[in-house]
């Protein structure tokens, strides 16, 4: 076990009383079963019988091959606030290659995806998932990071809320739903939210306009395959 941490709303801030355990990891096999011309399974899985726990790991030659492709999800749990287990100097090592690995472009594709998906999925209801409207929230919110800022986007919403050059009265509502969030159940149905939906939408329409103006990864092929001798032998 290289690493092991909590993903999903509790780490990115904004929790449910009944959020469910997202814990995600990355694991490495003895140098031998890496010789081999035979695919082996790469990935493992679990889920509690009540699906309070969702347990997906992943090897790290798996992991590596999607961090070279700038792997949203994997640039954001090596920034997970909570970490379960971790092997000496893995976290530090294995965040520096994330950086670069990221490719603006790629990142801010994937979070455009994702809230032009959620926002769809509210808008055409008059009462919505309040959950739903934070997945809108958070992607707009990190393409907003990646647009105004040369770095990844952190796992934490908060941190993006707090240091991005929002309104006043946005950040201000913002933090009032997190309060209100954690205190509702994941099926609570909400309506309303005229400032965040117009946020939401112009964030979108920017982030289409400029997205293929930035720049992609900087690592190569021969620093991938470096870095994974290195944690393998």
């Amino acid at each position: 076990m290289l690493y092991a941490c909590e993903t999903g709303s509790r780490a990115w801030g904004f929790p449910s009383p009944d959020s469910d355990y997202d814990v995600r990891m990355i694991y490495k096999h003895p140098l031998d079963w890496y010789l081999t011309l035979s695919e082996k399974k790469d990935n493992v899985e679990y889920m509690s019988d009540d699906k309070e726990i969702d347990l997906t790991g992943w090897d790290i030659r798996k992991s590596l091959k999607l961090l070279f492709k700038s792997n949203a999800s994997l640039l954001e749990r090596i920034q997970s606030p909570i970490v379960y287990t971790q092997k000496e100097g893995f976290v530090e090592d294995y965040l520096n290659f994330a950086k670069q690995c990221y490719s603006p472009i790629s990142t801010l594709y994937h979070y455009l995806k994702l809230a032009e998906k959620s926002f769809e999925e509210v808008t055409v209801l008059k009462e919505y998932r309040l959950k739903r409207m934070f997945y809108a929230l958070r992607g707009s919110m990190a393409c907003k990071w990646i647009m105004s800022r040369n770095e990844m986007p952190p796992i934490l919403f908060t941190k993006m809320v707090e240091e991005l050059d929002l309104s006043l009265d946005l950040k201000f509502r913002i933090a009032e739903l997190i309060e209100f969030k954690a205190i509702k159940s994941e099926a609570y149905m909400h309506s309303g939210e005229k400032m965040v939906f117009r946020f939401i939408e112009e964030t979108i329409l920017e982030a289409k306009s400029k997205a293929n103006s930035l720049p992609g990864r900087k690592v190569k092929q021969v620093d991938l395959d470096s870095y994974f001798k290195k944690v393998v032998i």
